[in-house]
């Protein structure tokens, strides 16, 4: 691998971008390829690897927000879904596929009774908000205060939160991400912090009886990539129990940890799920999961639906039949060899920190870590907030890696998939303690 020489008088990203700036606000329809001064646009990818249209090659940490699990172009998964082009792509007729996949998702966790197959995690967290709403005839939720959940607009509270409109850290203010998002919505959205039992049910006490659920990640990245302690879970569930409001979990990332979800971290089991990322074995995909009598809210035969649900490219074959190749490929097996691959590099980057003396972390689970400019692991969304030295710093290390051939999420997080080995994530670690060599003291 080789750095990339950026002469823009010479790029072809370069004047892509240039054409894509007089069509696409920003120049972009998703705000994470943003780079400076421009893009970089990819030619092909294969396994773990992306080439750029330059000819660069880098390591694929990023596998597009941690949804590729295998990697790029998988050998089963591109065959099975040319099959299915051969047939056909959408239909206004029902297809086996989406009920073997639906079996599918049923069989990995007990706590999935039945599944609703939607077009995207924002889609899904959507979806189960308004099944626990439904079921409940309550309209308030809850959420953790950091936490990222999609575009609804009662699921982005507070992901943008700052020390300027947070408000006490024991009662945290709901603040909006967009502007113009309805003032009605903020009423109807209980912030809690994370991982402190204490003050999220002093919360939750005073909303009691209004709430139609409580929405978690279970290892919220946004809030610093750092799993949900087991007495908060605990506390949540017996409190959502008692209450007669649902358990929501977010694992549209999680889902990646273990076989049926990180919720087998805790022995803890949620009233519906939403799932999203690596289920769609690379095309959009979002499914909601759950107990029955949440799920029959959608049965569009019951005598009163009290929640129609549709969509027109829900459960198309193309998608079924790339999640399905993928989530079983996805078996015991490969999760313990993408999450030890993940551990290795948590062990190796706090080795080079140590080695380096910066004051910086490394946080992560199952197949996920983060690595933190700071010199213990945040517990909430209050500690991993990222200041803006931090933020230049964190930039500068980003920008090492990018240029070493590494890939990362762009909060400087990475996610292992099936298609890396130890050489990839060694090489990885060691281009980590090269970049915080940087801020080491003489």
């Amino acid at each position: 691998m080789m750095s990339e020489v950026d002469n823009d008088a010479q790029s072809l990203s370069a004047s892509l971008y240039e054409r894509a700036m007089e069509v696409l606000p920003g120049g972009v329809s998703r705000n994470t390829i943003l780079r400076k001064p421009h893009p970089l646009y990819v030619d092909h990818a294969s396994g773990c690897r992306v080439t750029d249209i330059e000819g660069v090659e880098r390591i694929d940490f990023a596998n597009n927000m941690a949804s590729l699990i295998h990697g790029h172009a998988h050998p089963a998964i591109v065959h099975a879904v040319t099959e299915q082009l051969k047939v056909g792509t959408a239909f206004t007729l029902a297809t086996e596929i989406e009920i073997r996949f639906a079996e599918h998702i049923v069989g990995r966790n007990d706590g999935f009774d039945k599944v609703r197959f939607v077009n995207s995690g924002t889609e899904a967290v959507m979806g189960m908000v308004k099944a626990a709403r439904a079921f409940t005839g309550r309209h308030k939720i809850a959420k953790v205060e950091g936490a990222y959940h999609g575009l609804y607009d009662y699921a982005e509270i507070s992901q943008t939160a700052n020390p300027s409109n947070w408000g006490h850290e024991a009662n945290p203010v709901a603040v909006p991400v967009a502007h113009g998002t309805p003032p009605g919505v903020l009423t109807d959205v209980v912030v809690i912090p994370f991982n402190d039992p204490e003050r999220a049910i002093a919360i939750l006490d005073a909303h009691r009886g209004e709430l139609a659920g409580v929405l978690l990640d279970l290892m919220p990245h946004r809030v610093g990539l750092i799993p949900a302690s087991g007495d908060f879970m605990t506390a949540v569930r017996d409190w959502t129990g008692g209450d007669g409001s649902l358990l929501l979990f977010d694992e549209v990332i999680t889902f990646r940890s273990e076989y049926g979800g990180a919720q087998e971290w805790y022995g803890v089991s949620p009233d519906v799920t939403a799932l999203g990322k690596l289920i769609g074995g690379g095309f959009p995909v979002g499914a909601i999961a759950g107990r029955a009598d949440v799920m029959d809210v959608m049965n569009p035969l019951a005598e009163t639906v009290l929640f129609p649900h549709s969509g027109t490219f829900s459960a198309n074959p193309i998608t079924m039949t790339a999640g399905l190749t993928a989530m079983e490929l996805y078996d015991g097996r490969a999760i313990e060899h993408v999450n030890e691959l993940a551990k290795r590099a948590v062990d190796g980057i706090e080795d080079v920190i140590e080695a380096t003396g910066v004051a910086a972390c490394v946080s992560g689970g199952g197949s996920m870590f983060r690595v933190h400019l700071k010199a213990s692991p945040p517990t909430n969304y209050r500690e991993a907030f990222v200041t803006t030295d931090e933020s230049l710093r964190l930039n500068l290390l980003i920008d090492h890696l990018f240029d070493a051939g590494f890939l990362m999420i762009n909060t400087c997080s990475a996610a292992t998939s099936t298609a890396m080995g130890e050489a990839e994530v060694d090489a990885l670690v060691e281009a980590v303690g090269e970049g915080l060599q940087r801020f080491a003291l003489p």
